[in-house]
């Protein structure tokens, strides 16, 4: 495989910048892709050994378009995530007063973080979407908007300036990136981990949902995203993405994924790999009776009473 891990670009993103926190970036060539579809497609061809792109934010929740493309198309597996705070600035080409601003660009998911500031000190500016904030910024650069909300790093990079700095609507905003590469097998559990898979029910019925999230409640595994997308097959039809605390190679866990490939129509691992908010030895305690160690004895217990040993 290429040594080379793609990213959403261009150059200045906060994509980058959390790509650069993470030690093996520095043994890789990162190529910058325009969209998110199109760095996850870099490594479904082989052009890319992996690709770096953001999948939740604390205001929003999901990236849809990351999430979607993991749902969709050939199989991927998330291997490693990076959480960075988020704060923007507003860049403007040198001179440029706020009265002067028309237009604001930034990727879609920057809004909600933005909108209330917006409101308050730009409430006549027309937004414009792009495909990430460093986009944006070159988009300025280049006359077509008047401001971009991006990271304040970018400024140099596009030849503006920073109007303003620290704009935030939620203090202590974070976004979580995610690398992904092709299906393999998972990294050796840390005992701080997570596991993300995208769930399709076989029919529509009174709880269903609850019965997909009991397979997970039953065995004291807690989820840390659910999100609902749909499936593109009408109005109602909806494919659940999770994550969930734990390990493949956890008893609890495995067991709860292969109750849901029982009653499911269709499961799609996303992968195991450490988790970003905590280190080793700070996961939270299993739930009495959900230890691996409490699986495999009662597991014996089955079996000898299977045997007449009880």
């Amino acid at each position: 495989m290429p040594a080379s891990y793609a990213y959403l670009g261009p150059e200045g993103t906060f994509t980058e910048v959390a790509l650069r926190t993470l030690p093996e970036a520095a043994t890789r060539e990162l190529i910058p892709y325009v969209s998110v579809q199109s760095a996850l497609d870099a490594v479904r061809t082989g052009e890319a050994e992996a690709a770096f792109v953001p999948i939740e934010n604390s205001v929003e929740g999901g990236i849809t378009t990351t999430l979607d493309e993991l749902v969709a198309g050939e199989p991927l597996m998330i291997y490693r995530e990076v959480l960075l705070s988020i704060t923007f600035a507003l860049l403007v080409r040198p001179g440029t007063t706020l009265s002067d601003i028309k237009t604001v660009s930034a990727h879609p998911a920057a809004q909600p973080q933005v909108r209330n500031w917006l409101k308050k000190n730009l409430p006549d500016a027309h937004w414009e979407s792009a495909a990430s904030n460093a986009d944006a910024a070159r988009l300025v650069q280049e006359g077509q908007y008047d401001a971009a909300f991006a990271g304040e790093f970018a400024a140099a990079r596009y030849g503006l300036e920073a109007l303003e700095t620290g704009i935030h609507d939620a203090e202590n905003a974070q976004t979580r990136f995610v690398l992904v590469g092709r299906p393999a097998r998972p990294a050796a559990p840390t005992g701080a981990d997570k596991t993300s898979v995208v769930l399709w029910q076989r029919d529509d019925h009174p709880g269903a949902l609850r019965d997909l999230l009991g397979e997970f409640a039953t065995r004291g595994i807690n989820l840390m995203l659910l999100q609902s997308r749909p499936t593109g097959a009408g109005i109602g039809n909806y494919c659940f993405c999770i994550d969930a605390e734990g390990h493949i190679s956890d008893r609890r866990v495995a067991e709860a994924l292969m109750g849901l490939k029982r009653i499911c129509l269709q499961v799609r691992f996303l992968g195991s790999y450490p988790r970003a908010d905590i280190k080793p030895g700070e996961a939270r305690p299993t739930l009495t009776g959900t230890s691996d160690e409490e699986f495999v004895a009662a597991a014996d217990w089955v079996a000898r009473c299977q045997d007449g040993r009880f």
